[in-house]
């Protein structure tokens, strides 16, 4: 059966059954938002169909890349991919319970409402704790995680020996994690696929680098996450927010010259969609390139 065939078939069969990936950490500047554009717009080059929840009305800063994306397609008469995005605000109203009740009430509907329309359902969490965000982790059928190369983010998800950098204890955020994934267990047997990206890592070889990497390595067998690399330190993941492109849109070409720091990032782009084991990912076929 032809990778064509199987998923127009699995879309049949479990239409109100779209693959939930939230995005989540407790500590801002980590890359999430732009490590879920990159995972978003890989799936809809692949023909996949993708909704985006933002649930950090605040900053809004994954709803605010699509705008951008939006705005720059039509100043430059471009055919870019564009996700459909709903941005979620936690309810203001009534005491903590009642707030806390109308954040799941006002989630479980639209996500209700999205299931059987879309592939993908990606959610993008805010770089805080809040009743939304927890919500999401415990819907979540992927979650990704991205942390900055530093022991200062490793610190959400574990406690470390200053002399010996051995694993003490796990965190707020892991134990967060875990709850989740409990809950899911008992409400529908689902399990949750927690995967911890490492990003803006350096290209050097450092001490600090080796030992967050053996923290990481302690840390996967004792509460069961898969560590993927994510994104290197460039300079070019943040210049694309103004334009709101990603490195999947370039092409190689007299207009757009790619660099090898391009090329570069587009390999850990791919090696990432591959890395995350998503339902039905085809590893084989190219991502198509901006028109």
């Amino acid at each position: 059966m032809s990778d064509d065939t199987a998923l127009d078939k699995a879309r049949k069969q479990k239409k109100d059954s779209a693959h939930i990936i939230v995005v989540g950490n407790e500590k801002g500047g980590s890359g999430k938002s732009t490590s879920a554009m990159h995972v978003t717009i890989s799936l809809l080059e692949k023909g996949f169909t993708v909704v985006i929840i933002d649930l950090d009305a605040r900053q809004k800063s994954l709803a605010r890349y699509i705008e951008n994306r939006k705005t720059y397609a039509e100043q430059h008469r471009l055919k870019l991919t564009i996700p459909d995005v709903h941005v979620l605000a936690r309810s203001l109203e009534g005491t903590a319970i009642d707030m806390e009740q109308q954040d799941k009430t006002n989630f479980t509907l639209l996500l209700d409402e999205l299931k059987g329309e879309y592939d993908y359902i990606l959610v993008d969490c805010p770089g805080s704790d809040s009743h939304l965000s927890r919500q999401a982790h415990y819907v979540a059928d992927t979650l990704i995680t991205p942390i900055n190369d530093s022991f200062v983010d490793l610190d959400m998800l574990a406690k470390v020996n200053p002399d010996t950098y051995k694993v003490e204890k796990v965190s707020l955020y892991s134990e967060m994690v875990w709850e989740a994934r409990k809950e899911r267990a008992l409400k529908d047997r689902g399990t949750i696929d927690w995967i911890v990206m490492r990003n803006r890592t350096s290209a050097l070889d450092a001490k600090n680098k080796r030992r967050v990497h053996d923290a990481l390595k302690q840390l996967q067998t004792r509460i069961s996450f898969r560590y993927v690399p994510g994104f290197g330190e460039r300079v070019i993941y943040r210049e694309l927010f103004p334009k709101g492109l990603t490195l999947i849109d370039f092409k190689n070409s007299n207009k757009d010259k790619m660099t090898m720091s391009h090329v570069a990032a587009r390999q850990e782009i791919r090696k990432l969609m591959d890395d995350l084991k998503l339902p039905h990912w085809n590893k084989n076929s190219p991502p198509v390139p901006l028109k």
